[in-house]
Parts: structure tokens; C-alpha cells; sequence
């Protein structure tokens, strides 16, 4: 009997959801996805220590011999997620997502012009925009700010994205990959019920990504569906059929070590013949329903806040190494 990982590819494209390069090359993802938090982990192993430093020494090159230790460290900052990301390239076939940073998350024209310096990056190294993602909080800004990507052919993934008015308003505006998070909603509803655990068919997270799923395929939208941030095996095997799920190394593993059946949850079949009402989601709808998700509010605060302080804690990190390197030269 085949292992759960070599079924849901059957059905499913698991993304690696890691910054670790060698965990990528273990499972053989098409696609792979980082986020602050990945890449300032990545940071800090020795393997990849190599990375970290040429990305400082291209900054001082770039910047010459009068820049301020401050500005080299801005300079490697934005560039480090793309050296990464550049790794990544050579091992998997498909895209990588390399996120916006994650301070300018309603600051809607701040976004647009970051991910267009991170696909010029890209193309300065050789590699086409049709390989890359740019990831995006799920502000009302940050799907307006990939909505004028998207328009100028640069492929966005909205993350963080916790509710279905979300999810809608991606779709409405053409985004080519959405990435609700499982985990943290389970998280939330745990914290906010006092359950230890739920059975994963009624998994809050397993259902808002069903639902969302369901509501794509019912109304022909093109928007992807890769759900996001798992817990535990049952998670994922509920949502077997999504068009993509990004899941860490841990549960890839877990999936290659587990025999059994794998039957589909989701179905794109299905999904149009359910009784679904449509709506449509502006600016004013968007505001009153995440007011009304307690949930969605506080997850993508939550979020945004953890995000900002992995780019913090990366900063540190860049600004200790580099006086490392300014004391070894």
C-alpha cells in the first residue's frame, strides 16, 4: 500500500513550507513557501550560514566603503528572503513564495512597490516572474496592493487569511493563490472554547478551508486554494483535493512514513452542485464582516505582530553578523 504523501500528490501539490533547504531537497516539493518567521529560523543554522554572509558582502559591494553599518543591514534585510528564495529555485521545479514585510501590511501603495523590488531581484538573478509568488497579508491594502500586481503580471499569495470574506475578496480581484491557515484557527478555537482537541472533520480550520474551497468551485473562480499551517496528520487528510497545501517537514515525513487509504474530501464536482449563496465583498462589506470574526480579527493581528517581530529578531541577527565579518576583514 502506498504512503499518504505518494496518494495526495495524486490528488493535491504539496508545497514544503520551510525555509530549510535540505528539507526541500528530502521531499521533492513543486512549490515552496517561506515566510518571516521560516527565513529568520533558517538564518540562525549553521548550514546556511554561507547564505547569510554573502548576502551582507553583496550589501557592502552594493553600497561601497562610506556606508553606515545600519545601512548594510537594511540593504542584506531585503535581500536575504530572495537569496533564500534563489536557493530554493535550484531544487524545486515550480515557484517560491517570498513575502512583503510584513510592517507594510496596510500601507497599500508601500506593498505594491515592494513586491515589484522583489521580482526586479528576481529577474536580476536570472529568474522569471512566473516562478515566484509574492506573499501578502490579508488586509483589505494587501489584497488591493495584489490586486495591482496581478494586473501587471506578478503572481501574489495572500496569507494570513483567516475567514471567508477574505477569501472572497481575493477571488473577486483575481489573486492567483490564496493560503488560509488551518492551525491557527484550531488554535483559536481551542484557547476560546477550552477544548484540549476536535475530531479533524470538525476541526474549525479543516471546515473555513472546506468552505472556502467549496465556494471557489462552486462560482468558477480561478483564485487557488493551498491551505496552510498545520497541526497534526488529520488536518491534512481532510482536505486531500485542495488544489495545494503547504505543509512543514515534519508532517511531510509523517505523511511518507503513514500507510493507509487516502480518499478525496474535496472535489471540485461536488462543490458545483451544493447550495451556496453568493455575495459580493467591497470595502465596506470586508470591514463589517471582519469586525463581526472575532477569530479572523484576532488571528490576522496576531499574525501580522508575529511576523513584524521575526523581521526584528532577523535584523539583530544580520547586524551581529555583519560585525562579525567587519571584525574578521
Amino acid at each position: 500500500m502506498a504512503n499518504l504523501l505518494d496518494q495526495l500528490k495524486k490528488i493535491t501539490i504539496p508545497v514544503a513550507d520551510t525555509g530549510d533547504i535540505a528539507a526541500i531537497q528530502k521531499f521533492t516539493p513543486r512549490d515552496a513557501t517561506t515566510n518571516p518567521s521560516l527565513i529568520t529560523m533558517a538564518a540562525q543554522m549553521p548550514e546556511y550560514q554561507d547564505i547569510v554572509d554573502d548576502t551582507l558582502k553583496g550589501a557592502i559591494e552594493s553600497l561601497g566603503g562610506d556606508a553606515t553599518e545600519a545601512d548594510v543591514v537594511t540593504l542584506a534585510f531585503d535581500r536575504l528572503a530572495v537569496s533564500f528564495g534563489l536557493k530554493i529555485l535550484e531544487i524545486i521545479p515550480g515557484r517560491v513564495s517570498t513575502e512583503v514585510d510584513a510592517r507594510l501590511s496596510f500601507d497599500t501603495e508601500a506593498t505594491v512597490t515592494k513586491g515589484r523590488e522583489i521580482i526586479a531581484q528576481y529577474e536580476a538573478a536570472g529568474i522569471s516572474k512566473d516562478r515566484i509568488l509574492i506573499k501578502i497579508a490579508s488586509t483589505w491594502e494587501g489584497i488591493q496592493a495584489a490586486a495591482i500586481l496581478e494586473k501587471e503580471g506578478i503572481s501574489c499569495n495572500l496569507t494570513l487569511l483567516f475567514g471567508i470574506h477574505q477569501a472572497i475578496a481575493c477571488a473577486e480581484n483575481n489573486i492567483t493563490l490564496i493560503s488560509p491557515f488551518v492551525g491557527r484557527i484550531l488554535d483559536w478555537y481551542k484557547k476560546d472554547t477550552g477544548r484540549d482537541s476536535y475530531e479533524a472533520d470538525e476541526d474549525p480550520g479543516v471546515v473555513s478551508v472546506t468552505e472556502i474551497y467549496n465556494y471557489y468551485k462552486k462560482f468558477g473562480f480561478k483564485t487557488e486554494v493551498m491551505g496552510a499551517s498545520f497541526r497534526n496528520l488529520g488536518e491534512i487528510t481532510e482536505l486531500a483535493g485542495s488544489d495545494l497545501l503547504t505543509i512543514s517537514p515534519a508532517l511531510l515525513a509523517e505523511l511518507q512514513a503513514t500507510e493507509g487509504e487516502l480518499p478525496r474530501k474535496l472535489d471540485p464536482v461536488k462543490a458545483v452542485t451544493m447550495d451556496i449563496e453568493k455575495i459580493s465583498v467591497d470595502k465596506a462589506t470586508f470591514e463589517k464582516m471582519h469586525a463581526e470574526n472575532r477569530m479572523a480579527t484576532d488571528k490576522l493581528a496576531e499574525g501580522i505582530a508575529g511576523f513584524e517581530k521575526a523581521l526584528v529578531d532577523l535584523e539583530a541577527l544580520l547586524a551581529s553578523r555583519l560585525s562579525k565579518i567587519t571584525a574578521e576583514a
